[in-house]
């Protein structure tokens, strides 16, 4: 699946659930994941979004560690399952904490 097409359906999907995935990029410090998902409650995620068959770079690899190793829930989405394992996570967590969305 192409990467741009999972970027929006997870920025949808994480809008309908009243959180925010936004775009990151440094130009001084590069190699992060693409998405940077806000959490209701001050709780940040990070996803790295591929197309279908690609990895992460080996300097993605290493942001991703470092991350992971910070205590950030950190993955790579490329793929529909992917995507759909990310948002169930998202809902259990957001159900873990309490959150209810406003309408």
């Amino acid at each position: 699946m192409n990467e741009k097409l999972l970027e929006r359906k997870l920025v949808a999907a994480c809008k309908k659930l009243g959180c925010k995935a936004i775009k990151f990029s440094s130009f001084y410090d590069t190699g992060y994941p693409d998405r940077e998902i806000l959490i209701p409650g001050g709780f940040t995620w990070w996803r790295e979004i591929k197309t279908t068959g690609e990895e992460p770079s080996l300097m993605q690899k290493v942001k991703i560690k470092l991350l992971q190793d910070m205590g950030f829930n950190v993955g790579v989405i490329d793929s529909q399952e992917s995507l759909d394992q990310t948002i169930r996570d998202l809902e259990t967590f957001l159900k873990q904490i309490g959150y209810v969305k406003k309408e």
